[in-house]
This record gives C-alpha cells, structure tokens and sequence, in this order.
C-alpha cells in the first residue's frame, strides 16, 4: 500500500470513530438537574408558587363579580318589598278611603238639615200645655211632632244618631259647654241643661252638643 492509499485509509477511520466520541459525549454529559442538584429542587417549589399565586389573580375577579352580584341582588330585593309594602298601604288607604266615602256620605245633607231638626223641636217645645188640648191646633201640632219624627228616623237610617247628654259627664270630644251652673246635687262637670242637641254620623262628629254642666255654689 502506498502512501496515498494510507492517508485514505486513516481518513476513512476518523470519520467513523468521530460519531461514537459525539454519543460518548453525549451520554458522559449532565443534565442541568444532575449539574446543579440544589437549584432544581429550590426551582419546583417557586414553579408551583407562582402557579398558585397566577390562579389566586385569576380567582380575584370571579370572587368580585360573585359579590357584585350578591349586593346588587340585595340591593333588588329591598327595593322591591319596600315596593310592594307601599302599593299595600295605598291600597289599604285607598280602601279605607273609598268606605269613609260611603260611610259618611250622608254628612253633607245632615248638616244641612240640623237647622231644620232644631227648629221643629224649639217648634214643639214652645207649645204650651193649653194649646196641646186645644182641638183647633191638634192638626197643627200633630204634623210638627210627625214631621219631626220621621225627620229622626231619616236620621237613623243613614246612622246619623243625635247627642243628648243631659245628667252625663262632660265629654269635650262631643260637648260643648257653654257656662256652669251652680248645683249642689250635681257632681261638679255633669250636664244639667241642653241648649242645643248635638249630631253624629257614625264616629264622626256633625255638632256638638251644647251644654251647661254644673259647678258648686260659691
């Protein structure tokens, strides 16, 4: 073999061995675990760490919507009984209302014709005693005492009740007291003269009884 054909030769032998250094190579070298044992195992910790912590920030937001909500739904839900307590006071109130007005819708007439009650009682009460036998004003004085009646029962019937409070107790929700009488036999405040009957519809008051209620004598 000349020495041509030996350069060739030892050619080809390095290019063949030249691979099985590159795996010994590879298989001889460290994985950075194997390199730096202390720095992976720090490593795994801050890896999970930070995993965690990228959750928890992913978390944040879905809790505050979540509360949002909660206090927005509250929030709803005391608006809406205040709501509808209120629609039941002004239904209430509104029925209330609407009974009041058929109660007392006889007030305004009643009132009215007050004078005209008044005047057929002084009418009959200023009769006296000689003319009631007298056969010539029986008609007259029998129609006064029938118009008067049934005036009172017209009363009746749309609850309107008079006040007469002759020998009560003094009640200024109902009387009025116009003077005092001295009265020995009478405890101090009790009516003992009537001037003028008093009117009610129900526990409304149309007019006051007006009165004189007894004091003691000086």
């Amino acid at each position: 073999m000349n020495t041509e054909e030996r350069k060739k030769a030892k050619k080809a032998e390095d290019s063949i061995d030249e691979p099985q250094i590159a795996v010994e190579d590879v298989e001889r070298a460290e994985t950075p675990e194997e390199a730096n044992p202390a720095e992976a195992d720090a490593a795994e910790p801050a890896a999970t760490d930070a995993a965690e912590q990228a959750e928890a920030d992913a978390a944040e937001p879905a809790v505050d919507a979540a509360a949002a909500l909660e206090a927005e739904v509250a929030q709803l839900k005391d608006q809406l009984l205040r709501a509808v307590a209120e629609t039941e006071n002004l239904r209430r109130r509104a029925q209330r209302e609407k009974e009041d007005a058929v109660r007392y819708a006889p007030a305004p007439l009643a009132k009215a014709l007050l004078p005209v009650a008044d005047n057929l009682r002084r009418a009959l009460e200023a009769i006296p005693d000689d003319l009631r036998s007298d056969a010539r004003a029986e008609g007259l004085i029998s129609g006064l005492d029938l118009t008067a009646k049934e005036l009172m029962q017209a009363f009746g019937k749309n609850g309107i009740e008079a006040i007469e409070p002759m020998g009560q107790k003094l009640d200024p929700h109902w009387h009025e007291a116009l003077f005092e009488v001295p009265d020995p036999t009478q405890e101090v405040g009790t009516v003992v003269q009537v001037v003028e009957v008093g009117y009610r519809l129900g526990d409304r008051l149309l007019r006051p009884a007006r009165v004189g209620v007894a004091r003691k004598p000086d």
